[in-house]
């Protein structure tokens, strides 16, 4: 079954071991809110939590690469059990490519969901790109697939859902959650 998604794309889908998340514009919908001590808060969607944790229960491993720095981003990841987090990082090919040195995988295993000319390098490379809708349009035109949900407002929920359906994982989580997968 594909899902109404293109045979070539469930393909790409289907080899992904590892997907790493940009943070700010995709995890979170961008905005930063800062307190007069300077504290920040962002906002992260409950639901991109559920597909991050359903996605590493089905063999998925997760890590964030992010340019900024924050405490928060690191609560986040503790509280979804992503144990990969780079922050601060101006050169995410760099990383990447150590990712992938130290882990022992190749591009084609690899999915990356970016939304700004920083993240364009590493979507060249992976095995699957994506996007969120809001997304800068650079961005938006070399990925594989852009969602259709904002960023920090289900995008990251919506790749996560696509690659459960392309790693053939979806009927039997439709079995478990009693929903129709054709929905």
């Amino acid at each position: 079954m594909t899902y109404g998604v293109p045979p070539l794309l469930m393909e790409k889908l289907g080899r992904i071991r590892l997907l790493i998340l940009d943070v700010d514009g995709v995890l979170t919908d961008g905005r930063i809110v800062m307190n007069d001590l300077g504290q920040e808060t962002k906002f992260f969607d409950v639901r991109d939590g559920h597909g991050l944790k359903l996605l590493m229960r089905y063999h998925v491993d997760v890590a964030l690469l992010t340019g900024r720095q924050s405490p928060l981003v690191d609560h986040r990841a503790r509280d979804l059990g992503i144990g990969e987090v780079h922050q601060r990082i101006w050169d995410k090919l760099a990383v990447y490519e150590e990712i992938l040195l130290r882990r022992k995988l190749n591009d084609a295993e690899v999915a990356f969901v970016g939304d700004d000319i920083v993240d364009i390098p590493v979507l060249k490379r992976v095995g699957f790109s994506a996007s969120v809708a809001d997304g800068v349009v650079e961005v938006r035109g070399v990925v594989d697939y852009v969602t259709e949900n904002k960023g920090g407002r289900g995008a990251v929920r919506e790749i996560c859902d696509l690659l459960l359906k392309g790693k053939g994982y979806w009927p039997e989580i439709a079995k478990k959650y009693q929903f129709n997968q054709d929905v």
